[in-house]
């Protein structure tokens, strides 16, 4: 996996909710491991952990803000991939600075 800011930080994994289409998981021809899965509706399912009061993806390994990463990052829904297409560059957007926020981190560059 590339070594950047978006790779390393994991604010986002333990900020939001995750919910993508069911065609995604391995079960059903995609590549998201059912057991990292929760059902939502019968099109629709959660990446397990993100449902919480304070959110945390059961994907995430390591300490947000210091040494995160996606255990499942090659495997991940289509919502994560879209997520912060710029963080790897080292630029935030608006999404990015509130889950960087929430955990004490500092906002990457506009």
């Amino acid at each position: 996996m590339e070594d950047n800011a978006c790779t390393r930080c994991g604010a986002c994994c333990a900020s939001f909710r995750v919910d993508f289409a069911r065609e995604e998981l391995d079960a059903n021809g995609g590549t998201v491991p059912q057991g990292l899965a929760v059902d939502v509706t019968d099109f629709t399912c959660r990446m397990r952990g993100t449902d919480h009061a304070a959110p945390r993806c059961a994907a995430l390994v390591g300490t947000v803000g210091v040494r995160a990463q996606c255990g499942i990052h090659e495997w991940r829904p289509s919502p994560c991939r879209e997520f912060g297409l710029r963080a790897p560059m080292g630029i935030g957007d608006e999404a990015c600075t509130r889950a960087r926020a929430r955990h004490g981190l500092p906002p990457l560059p506009l």
